[in-house]
C-alpha cells in the first residue's frame, strides 16, 4: 500500500528533527520536509539542514526562498507602523511564521499531500499561526502536530532522538533559537522563569568591537534608500547591508513578556538590532514630519496591525486595509537620520528633512513665535478652557 504523504515545516532544530523521525518511523508516513527561508539561514546552513532531513528519514527536502515576499508584503508595513509589541518586541518570529505557513500550504497543495505538519508545542503562539493559515488556505488537508499532541518536553525529544541514533548539537539544543531576518528569538530554561535573564552566549551574535561610531540612514517615503553614504535601488538590499554592518555591536538584546493567543503569559529572549534601530530611526523622522493626529491614528492602527500579524490573523482582509492607510502616511517621510552605535546599544541623534515641521520660519520652541501673537494665544486658551469652566461653575467644583 502506498504511504500517505505529509509535508513538514522543517527548520532543522530539535522539534522538527523529532517530527521527521516520529512521522517516518512511528506513523509510517512519506515525509517531505520544506524549509522556508525568510532570511534566517546562510547557504551552507540550508545545505546542512537538507542533508540532515534526508538522513533522518525524509524522502524529499525542499528550500523555498521567501525573503523578498516577506519584505514586500509585511516588513515594510511593520516599519511604516513602527510596530513593537508592547513597545518592546519587533515581531521577529511571529511575522515570519505567517509567510512560512503560506509557503508550506502552497507546497502541500502542489504535492497533493494528505497531511501537513509543524513542530509547534501546545503552549505558545506558533501553533495558532500555522494552524490558522493552513485552515484558511488548505482546509481539505489534515494537520499533524506531534510535539503538541504528545505534550513532549525538550528533554524527552532529546532522549528519543539519541535512542534512534540521531546526532545533534545537544548543548545548543538546550535553547530554542529561531533565527530570522527581522530578529532572532531565544528560549531556554531561563525564559521559563520570571526573573532570570539569558546568558550572553545564548544569543547568536557576540559583540566583537568596542568602537563608537555614527552612521546615517536615508529614508524616502518611509523606506530605506541609503546607509552610510551608499544608495540602494531596493530597500531590502539596504537592510541586508545594514544588518551585516551592525553585527559587531551585538545590538538589540532583550526579553519580551507578552500574552499568548491561548491566554497565558509567555517570556522569550530576542536579539533584534536591525529592526529596533530601523524602527526607532523611522519613528524619530515621523515625529518631525507628521502632524500629531497622523501620529495618533497611525499608532492606533499600527498597534492593531501588529496584533493581527502576531496572532496569525494576517490573512484577514482588514490587514490589507490597514496597510493601505500606513503606506499613505509615508508620503512625506523622507530624510536622513543620524544614529550612534556602541557595544550593545544605539542612540538616535537627530534628523535632516525637507519636510521637517520644526521649520524655523514659524518659530523656535520655548523661545519665540513668528506665526502668531500673544493676543492670539489668549483668545485660543479662553475658548479651549470654556466648556470645562462652565462645567465646574454649574456643578460648583472648586479644584
Amino acid at each position: 500500500m502506498e504511504k500517505k504523504k505529509v509535508v513538514l515545516a522543517y527548520s532543522g532544530g530539535l522539534d522538527t528533527s523529532y517530527c521527521v523521525k516520529y512521522l517516518s518511523e512511528e506513523q509510517n508516513l512519506d515525509v517531505c520536509t520544506v524549509t522556508v527561508n525568510t532570511g534566517g539561514f546562510e547557504k551552507t546552513e540550508l545545505e546542512t539542514i537538507g542533508k540532515k532531513s534526508l538522513q533522518m528519514g525524509a524522502r524529499q527536502h525542499f528550500v523555498i526562498n521567501a525573503l523578498r515576499d516577506y519584505y514586500d508584503q509585511c516588513i515594510r508595513y511593520l516599519i511604516f507602523g513602527n510596530v513593537l509589541k508592547y513597545g518592546t518586541y519587533p515581531l521577529s518570529v511571529s511575522s515570519e511564521r505567517v509567510f512560512q505557513a503560506k509557503m508550506i500550504a502552497r507546497k502541500a497543495r502542489e504535492m497533493h499531500a494528505d497531511y501537513v505538519a509543524h513542530g509547534s508545542t501546545g503552549a505558545g503562539n506558533d501553533q495558532v499561526r500555522f494552524d490558522i493559515v493552513f485552515r484558511i488556505m488548505i482546509p481539505e488537508i489534515g494537520i499533524i502536530t506531534p510535539i503538541r499532541d504528545l505534550r513532549l518536553s525538550r528533554q524527552q525529544e532529546i532522549d528519543y532522538l539519541k535512542k534512534h541514533g540521531v546526532e545533534l548539537d545537544w548543548e545548543k539544543a538546550r535553547y530554542s533559537i529561531n533565527k530570522g531576518f527581522w530578529g532572532t528569538s531565544v528560549g531556554g530554561e531561563e525564559t521559563l522563569t520570571s526573573d532570570v535573564f539569558l546568558p550572553g552566549l545564548a544569543f547568536p551574535t557576540q559583540c566583537t568591537t568596542d568602537k563608537i561610531e555614527e552612521v546615517e540612514i536615508m529614508f524616502e517615503k518611509g523606506e530605506i534608500v541609503g546607509f552610510y553614504r551608499k544608495k540602494y535601488d531596493y530597500p531590502l538590499d539596504a537592510l541586508l547591508h545594514i544588518e551585516e554592518y551592525i553585527n559587531p555591536w551585538a545590538l538589540g538584546r532583550d526579553i519580551h513578556v507578552g500574552d499568548t493567543v491561548i491566554g497565558i503569559k509567555g517570556r522569550v529572549g530576542f536579539e533584534a538590532g536591525l529592526p529596533l534601530m530601523i524602527i526607532k530611526a523611522h519613528q524619530h523622522l515621523e515625529k518631525h514630519n507628521l502632524t500629531k493626529w497622523q501620529i495618533y491614528w497611525k499608532d492606533q492602527l499600527a498597534n492593531w496591525y501588529g496584533m493581527m500579524v502576531h496572532e496569525g490573523q494576517y490573512l484577514d482582509p482588514l490587514a490589507r486595509n490597514i496597510e493601505k492607510f500606513l503606506e499613505d502616511t509615508q508620503e512625506y517621510i523622507s530624510g536622513t537620520v543620524r544614529v550612534r552605535l556602541a557595544p550593545y546599544r544605539f542612540q538616535v541623534l537627530g534628523v535632516r528633512s525637507d519636510h521637517d515641521l520644526m521649520s524655523s520660519k514659524f518659530g523656535a520652541y520655548g523661545e519665540m513665535n513668528l506665526a502668531w501673537s500673544g493676543e492670539d494665544v489668549k483668545g485660543f486658551t479662553r475658548i479651549m478652557a470654556n466648556q470645562t469652566m462652565i462645567f465646574n461653575t454649574v456643578n460648583k467644583i472648586d479644584e
